[in-house]
């Protein structure tokens, strides 16, 4: 009677646990609550796993590349760091990106002994109740690998995925990511690895960066994998050389910049003193070509006051402060006899408060916001709502006109998958319109695609909260953020639209200028990139 009634318990105990396989795929490797319940948080605020259960943390939660990878040549694997989430700190500095194989540096082998420790228990618990000779051990064994064989085969009939097509077996991967979906990832990724390249073509070189996000995002690791590349940057005049590689071979922020000249040019007409607020000045060569315009200017060049806000990042792209920037504009400025000052303002735009401006009374106003706001966080993700809160400042200083550049992509509150699919038509378009002018075997195309966009894809898609700084948004939430902030359009003017056709006559003929009430639109074949817009 004992051994019926335990053997009704383990039977339920077992139709429990197929119902589980079926319904959440991670919780038939993990216990409910194994990561929460077995992770601390730190002082750094990552998490650290318990000794005891250190050997599969390591297993599943560590990104190192394999000894596959480790073959590979330098060149193809420009510089990606391996980092382990125990402590958050460099682990391998082997190359994870490669040119033929791109080999995930996740490890999955211990969802197979998880897999195997549950069913050794099960199989304990049997002999325990019904003695170690009970037939039905040997028929759960069979039902067992019955089912997984099973379930492979039903993955490959129902997600369909066309044999070899590597951007829809990235999206069939991303939405297995979503879900949790660990063995379905665990199918996929061995496949993808086969099929990314860095010198492939644009898919498979764009494949490569989204797999290597798709994992970081599997193991809860992206801010780990957004530091690594910030932390193994190359030199910065390496940096500042691939940005001027991506700068001449791609319009779009030239495009950016020369509409956003020409719109302070044209606000500014006739102004006596004019001082122009930039917010992340980089290197200030956007401003060259205003300067000199402003210098020949009929009647005498104005007085000219160039404000700079920028961050860190900037200063280590240039090898140093914003005097650095100064410097230079100040011996331009001086070589056209234009009466200039410059003025650098160290910081970040969350931080940055009316005095930091130095606004002097008599001053015709320009304010620049050049691929800049979409750092700034709003009100998804702090209630400090810095983006609407630096509108809002700027507003209140009645400037002539303040000028807007922007990525046109929504990344920003949209969910994973959803940006997933957005992340993968942006920088598709990019990739393509890439290949057109670097060879894919030219390793300096290689470096300009790992250190001047592989890290915002990475960021996109494997970090959340605010550690996601990449936060794009379409022009029509550019628009209402700008309306309720108190501005009014500024339509930029034919002259600013015939200067960018001209320009684009020097590249591609994909590439696509369109107008509309006022607004430009820069994109590749019918994808628009970038948009470029005034206000005041």
């Amino acid at each position: 009677m004992q051994a019926s009634t335990n053997y009704k318990v383990l039977s339920k105990q077992r139709q429990l646990y197929n119902q589980n396989l079926g319904r959440d795929p991670e919780s038939r490797f993990m216990p409910q609550n194994y990561l929460t319940s077995h992770c601390d948080s730190s002082a750094d605020g990552f998490q650290h796993g318990n000794s005891h259960h250190q050997t599969i943390h390591d297993q599943f939660y560590t990104l190192e590349s394999s000894s596959e990878a480790a073959n590979f040549t330098a060149h193809n694997s420009p510089s990606s760091h391996s980092y382990s989430p125990i402590n958050r700190s460099p682990v391998s500095h082997q190359d994870s990106w490669s040119d033929n194989n791109y080999d995930s540096p996740i490890s999955y082998s211990c969802i197979t002994e998880v897999s195997n420790d549950l069913k050794h228990k099960l199989r304990e618990m049997e002999a325990a109740m019904l003695g170690p000779d009970s037939e039905s051990i040997d028929s759960f064994e069979n039902a067992y690998s019955s089912y997984i064989s099973l379930e492979q085969e039903k993955w490959q009939q129902v997600m369909g995925t066309p044999r070899g097509d590597l951007k829809q077996i990235l999206i069939a991967c991303a939405r297995a990511v979503e879900n949790n979906d660990i063995l379905v990832v665990e199918w996929l990724i061995p496949k993808l690895r086969q099929m990314v390249s860095v010198s492939g073509e644009p898919i498979q070189r764009l494949g490569a960066y989204l797999l290597e996000s798709l994992v970081a995002k599997l193991a809860s690791s992206g801010s780990s994998i957004y530091k690594a590349l910030k932390c193994k940057e190359p030199t910065s005049s390496d940096l500042l050389s691939y940005m001027h590689i991506l700068y001449d071979v791609c319009p779009y922020f030239k495009f950016g910049y020369m509409s956003a000249n020409g719109a302070i040019a044209e606000a500014l007409k006739g102004e006596n003193m004019v001082h122009i607020i930039d917010f992340q000045i980089a290197q200030g060569s956007q401003w060259v070509t205003l300067i000199q315009a402003l210098a020949a200017r009929p009647g005498g060049p104005p007085r000219v006051r160039i404000t700079g806000v920028d961050d860190s990042i900037s200063a280590y792209a240039r090898g140093g402060g914003l005097h650095i920037v100064g410097q230079r504009l100040s011996r331009l400025a001086k070589s056209c006899n234009l009466p200039f000052e410059f003025h650098g303002t160290a910081l970040s735009g969350c931080d940055l408060e009316l005095e930091h401006l130095d606004i002097r009374p008599g001053e015709a106003l320009a304010v620049n916001f050049a691929f800049q706001l979409h750092h700034m966080p709003d009100e998804s993700v702090s209630t400090r709502n810095y983006r609407d809160r630096l509108l809002r400042m700027i507003k209140s200083l009645s400037p002539t006109v303040v000028t807007l550049v922007e990525q046109e992509s929504n990344t920003n509150t949209a969910p994973f998958f959803p940006r997933f699919l957005e992340t993968v038509d942006y920088y598709a378009a990019i990739f393509e319109s890439i290949d057109v002018t670097l060879p894919r075997e030219n390793k300096e195309r290689i470096n300009v695609e790992q250190h001047c966009l592989a890290r915002d894809i990475v960021n996109i898609l494997a970090c959340e909260g605010d550690e996601r700084v990449e936060r794009h948004e379409l022009f029509g939430k550019w628009r209402s953020r700008f309306m309720m902030a108190g501005f009014r359009p500024y339509p930029l003017s034919p002259l600013v639209n015939a200067t960018i056709k001209t320009l684009l006559e020097n590249y591609c003929e994909n590439y696509r200028l369109e107008e509309r009430d006022g607004v430009l639109y820069l994109g590749w074949k019918n994808r628009a990139l970038v948009v470029s817009c005034a206000w005041k």
